[in-house]
């Protein structure tokens, strides 16, 4: 169907959309209706500034202050030390932000929902505590405890999800127990001992000690992320346009792909710098992507926004609410323990600190710095990612400054504060303007 523009003799009229061939005229004297998105095309770059100006006024932020905000990081941490952005150390800090990042995924889920879950840390200890009792202790197949161990996190998030749907009790209280409760069983199952040491060759232990050392491998994992968004980008617009919708041009199309481009060849040039594609960014690359598409694109995805959105709207709407709040949670729970099996195998252990300290807190924050709503109804999760990185990225560059940690707790609260500050002022902006 037809969507081209063309200009009415009167020099100051507004561009009228043609009418496809089949479509009855409009009355004399109306007004054909344009989808602004197709007046901003129409217009090049002045309308994608100007779109974008708009979209700055009416609080539509997206991922821009934490892309700003890892900018600034990176540029004040390398002229402060060169090291910083050195190859080494930043193949060492997407290592590391791994096993947070997994957690955080998981908060995410439950943040769009418009609750909290306080239990991930202990979550995440527990699952490396069964792996190492079952597989260490017991002798169980490292693939089978592995299973087992996350399962146990599964089960877990949907026993909070039962307690929290079905009898009622606020999310905040049921996590606030787990997160006590499953600490002490953590401390039970380890035993006497405290500290359970994993095989250094095996399977866990590679999670995050794993390198594919052949340069093909991180130029063709980012090759393949590079053609895998043009063509579901390219197939999008194909669909919107065969259906009479705004679609993006190629163009367009084009130059988004080319920004993904120029950071992925980069990162995977330092990764091989280094030595080489690391196991632990392609499993995380990979939940992160699967996710997306189940958020986005699935209508579980569109469940878990609705509920976000409206609790009562989406029951009259038909949809099973404690089913998907009991799904959500039990999600949280296996990437927790995910996330924990990654904790393990940095310091390939399991031990009565496994997900204490700041690793709740930093998957909390990981998620909103990334952009995550804590009103619920807004997050992907890619926040997760973004967020994670930002965080590493603050710890590193104190630990290569020798800075203490009590700064980098007081640096990274000021940026979760100034995150869901932006986020606060986001939604009053876009209710003043109407999009809310």
């Amino acid at each position: 169907m037809s969507t081209n523009l063309s200009k009415s003799d009167g020099a100051g009229d507004t561009p009228q959309a043609t009418l496809p061939q089949d479509a009855q005229p409009a009355a004399e004297g109306a007004v054909t209706a344009v989808d602004p998105r197709l007046l901003v095309r129409e217009e090049g770059f002045a309308g994608y500034w100007g779109e974008f100006r708009r979209k700055m006024r009416s609080g539509e932020l997206g991922s821009l202050p934490v892309v700003v905000g890892l900018v600034i990081i990176g540029l004040v941490f390398q002229l402060q030390d060169s090291a910083f952005l050195g190859a080494e150390n930043l193949s060492n800090l997407f290592v590391t932000a791994a096993g947070t990042g997994l957690i955080a995924v998981g908060i995410v889920f439950v943040l769009i929902l418009g609750e909290i879950d306080l239990s991930v840390g202990s979550v995440s200890g527990l699952a490396a505590a069964v792996f190492a009792v079952l597989n260490v202790n017991n002798g169980m197949p490292e693939w089978l405890a592995l299973v087992l161990a996350i399962l146990s996190g599964a089960l877990v998030g949907a026993l909070h999800g039962f307690f929290f749907a079905r009898i009622g009790v606020p999310a905040f209280v049921v996590t606030l127990a787990g997160l006590l409760g499953w600490n002490g069983l953590m401390l039970e199952v380890l035993g006497s001992n405290g500290t359970i040491n994993l095989d250094d060759s095996g399977l866990v232990a590679g999670l995050t000690n794993h390198y594919f050392s052949d340069v093909a491998a991180a130029y063709g994992l980012a090759t393949l992320s590079v053609v895998a968004f043009f063509a579901l980008s390219f197939r999008d617009a194909r669909r919107r346009e065969a259906a009479g919708v705004p679609s993006r041009p190629l163009s367009e199309i084009v130059l988004r792909t080319a920004a993904i481009a120029v950071p992925a060849y980069v990162v995977a040039w330092l990764f091989n710098e280094y030595k080489g594609l690391p196991l632990a960014v392609v499993i995380f690359l990979g939940v992160v992507v699967a996710l997306d598409f189940v958020l986005r694109r699935t209508p579980y995805g569109r469940k878990v926004f609705a509920l976000g959105g409206s609790v009562e709207a989406a029951r009259r709407a038909g949809i099973n609410v404690s089913a998907i709040r009991i799904s959500v949670f039990a999600l949280s729970g296996t990437m927790a323990a995910l996330g924990g099996m990654f904790l393990a195998s940095q310091i390939n252990a399991a031990n009565q600190s496994s997900g204490a300290g700041s690793l709740l807190m930093n998957a909390i924050a990981a998620a909103v710095i990334g952009g995550t709503s804590l009103f619920g109804g807004r997050g992907k999760t890619w926040s997760a990612l973004l967020g994670v990185l930002v965080i590493q990225s603050i710890a590193s560059g104190m630990a290569l400054l020798g800075i203490a940690s009590a700064v980098q707790y007081m640096i990274t609260g000021a940026v979760l504060l100034a995150a869901v500050v932006i986020d606060s002022v986001s939604r009053k902006t876009q209710k003043t303007a109407g999009r809310a």
